[in-house]
C-alpha cells in the first residue's frame, strides 16, 4: 500500500507503481511513472517524460527530469530513464535527452548518485556506477558499468570513461578514458589501472596480468603509434577479455583522444 503525504502535488498524468512512499511537499508533474516500492523523501521535483525503476530512493530537493541546459532545446518530446535500486541523494539534478542527441537519457540500475551530482541530456550511464558529491556529468557523456567518478570531477561533453574506470578527485576530463583505466589531474592524464577495483570484484589473477601486460605495451611503449599498439595488443591477446574490452573501446571512438600518461 502506498504512503503518500497529503502536501505532495502530484498530476492526474503521473503512474504510481506498488508500495511507493512519497513524503511531504513533492512536486510530481507530467508524464512521469514511478515503479514499485520508489521512495521520495521530502521536496523532490521530478517532471517530464520521467520513467524511474523498482526500488529507487531519492533524497530531498533533488531536482529529475527538469528540461535540458541546452539552448537548442525547443520543447521536444524527450525521455529520461532511469533503472531499479538506484540512491539518488540531495540537490542531484538529472535531465532528460534532447533531439539532438538521440532524445533519451538513460541511467542504468544501482547507482549511487550522491550530493549535487549532476548528469547532463543525452548522457547513457551504466549499472553499479557511483558519481561522489558536486561531480556533473556534460551533455552526451558516457559512462560504463561499475565506473566511478570522485568528487568535484567534471567530465567534458561527448567523452567516454569506460566499464570499471576510477576518476580520482577533482579530475576534469577532456579526453576518453579506457575502462579499467584510472584518470587524475586537470587536465586529466591516466595513471594507470583501477587494479583496486579489479581485485575488489573478482577478476582473476591471470586477466589482470593480460591486462597489465596490454595497458603498459599501448601506454608506456614508443613503438609506433597509439592506434597501431592498439592492434598490436588486439592481436597478441585473442582470448583476453578485459584486453579486448580496452581494444574495442579505443577503436570505437576516437573523436575525443585519450587520456594519456604524462610521459606519452
Amino acid at each position: 500500500m502506498s504512503n503518500i503525504h497529503p502536501t505532495a502535488l502530484i498530476d492526474e498524468t503521473v503512474t504510481l507503481g506498488q508500495d511507493v512512499v512519497i513524503g511531504p511537499y513533492c512536486c510530481l508533474t507530467g508524464n512521469v511513472v514511478l515503479g514499485d516500492r520508489v521512495k521520495l523523501e521530502a521536496h523532490v521535483v521530478i517532471t517530464g517524460d520521467t520513467h524511474i525503476g523498482d526500488d529507487t530512493h531519492i533524497y530531498s530537493f533533488a531536482a529529475i527530469g527538469t528540461a535540458p541546459q541546452d539552448l537548442k532545446f525547443a520543447d521536444e518530446d524527450v525521455k529520461l530513464i532511469i533503472g531499479a535500486r538506484n540512491k539518488i541523494r540531495e540537490h542531484v539534478t538529472m535531465n532528460p535527452g534532447t533531439s539532438g542527441g538521440g532524445g533519451v537519457t538513460h541511467i542504468g540500475d544501482d547507482g549511487l548518485f550522491m550530493v549535487g551530482a549532476h548528469v547532463a541530456h543525452d548522457c547513457q550511464v551504466g549499472n553499479n556506477v557511483i558519481i561522489a558529491n558536486n561531480s556533473c556529468l556534460a551533455g552526451h557523456v558516457e559512462l560504463g558499468d561499475f565506473g566511478i567518478i570522485g568528487g568535484l570531477v567534471g567530465v567534458h561533453q561527448f567523452c567516454r570513461i569506460g566499464q570499471h574506470a576510477f576518476i580520482g578527485f577533482g579530475a576534469m576530463i577532456d579526453e576518453d578514458v579506457i575502462p579499467y583505466g584510472t584518470a587524475k589531474g586537470n587536465r586529466a592524464e591516466i595513471s594507470g589501472l583501477n587494479l583496486i577495483g579489479l581485485k575488489r570484484r573478482g577478476f582473476a589473477r591471470a586477466e589482470i596480468n593480460d591486462l597489465r601486460a596490454a595497458y603498459k605495451s599501448v601506454f608506456l611503449s614508443s613503438d609506433g603509434d597509439l592506434m597501431t599498439r592498439v592492434q598490436n595488443i588486439a592481436a597478441a591477446y585473442p582470448h583476453a577479455p578485459l584486453v579486448q574490452n580496452v581494444v574495442a573501446f579505443m577503436q570505437a571512438d576516437n573523436s575525443r583522444g585519450f587520456s594519456l600518461p604524462s610521459s606519452t
